[in-house]
């Protein structure tokens, strides 16, 4: 804490702005590939552009689905592309009881869901609340939803602009840990949130309809909202998203050099002729300089070639 001498006038009322806290959250399902080092230098760039701390989380919540060694060859595929983030990594795995907290601290608003998949099916995609209303019995093996509130919920998306949905009619009462007994990610990011402090979220537009939800779980957590930004996710031929499940081909850190020049071509900063060859840290300390965000593509896609 910065002391003043009783001779200098007094400080302003005004609230000083919060500082820059961003991160980048990863799931070791897969390894690195084109469009998660493009979200990686973008929220790492946002973030430096604004005198920000850049945080890397690990969202490994899910262990049927992780790949052996993919969150070692993650980290060391963002130092290899000089995306050297601050403090420790968080590894979701690791917080389980903060999530249970979570799930304490929301009381009445959780209710046990037994309902199967067929039956889930039926509904479209819309839950009916019937389990709130029906409660299952104290031996099912059940899901936790959480009631949500009759409104609207959106956000002033950096890219997108205005995104909103009617939480109640587009999806109803969401699942907060299933029935396996794992956290879902929609509860665990948003803790995650809170527990870093993060302001801004840079991310891909695939989470774009995660938003409200996550809004919805702030207010209930008496957690202010971040600042939301979704990126154009590059899509394959077929127009997929690249992932693991449509055979996304990893980024070669051999090639970090080339490999930095086209995320950044791609998010409408192409580098000079002169640092094109240049280190992923040249290049990034170019762009900390010049990063604009009204420069970035505002689609919901782009193309994996020809970009």
């Amino acid at each position: 804490m910065v002391n003043l001498s009783s001779h200098l006038a007094p400080a302003s009322s005004a609230t000083p702005p919060t500082p820059y806290i961003g991160r980048f959250a990863p799931s070791p399902t897969g390894l690195l590939h084109q469009g998660s080092l493009l979200t990686a230098v973008a929220s790492y760039l946002d973030a430096r552009a604004h005198s920000g701390q850049w945080l890397v989380r690990m969202e490994d919540l899910d262990p049927p689905r992780e790949q052996k060694g993919a969150a070692s060859s993650i980290l060391a595929s963002l130092k290899a592309h000089a995306l050297h983030w601050d403090g420790e990594v968080m590894f979701q795995s690791q917080r389980l009881d903060a999530y249970q907290g979570a799930l304490t601290q929301l009381g009445k608003r959780i209710y046990r869901c037994s309902c199967n998949r067929q039956r889930l099916k039926s509904l479209e995609g819309v839950y009916d609340g019937h389990c709130q209303q029906h409660p299952p019995s104290t031996d099912s093996d059940c899901a936790l939803r959480v009631i949500i509130d009759d409104a609207v919920f959106g956000f002033n998306d950096l890219l997108q602009g205005r995104y909103q949905q009617h939480l109640k009619t587009a999806m109803g009462d969401f699942i907060l840990r299933r029935k396996d007994g794992l956290f879902a990610y929609q509860l665990a990011v948003v803790v995650d949130d809170i527990a870093q402090g993060i302001t801004h979220v840079i991310r891909g537009s695939d989470l774009l309809d995660s938003g409200p939800r996550q809004c919805q779980l702030f207010d209930l957590l008496n957690y202010p909202r971040p600042t939301f930004g979704h990126l154009p996710v590059i899509v394959n031929p077929q127009g997929q998203k690249l992932s693991k499940q449509t055979f996304a081909t990893p980024i070669d850190s051999g090639l970090a050099s080339a490999n930095m020049t086209l995320a950044l071509s791609r998010l409408g900063h192409t580098p000079p002729t002169d640092l094109q060859q240049a280190s992923c840290t040249e290049q990034l300390n170019w762009a900390s300089q010049y990063w604009q965000r009204s420069q970035l593509p505002h689609g919901l896609t782009m193309p994996e070639t020809g970009s």
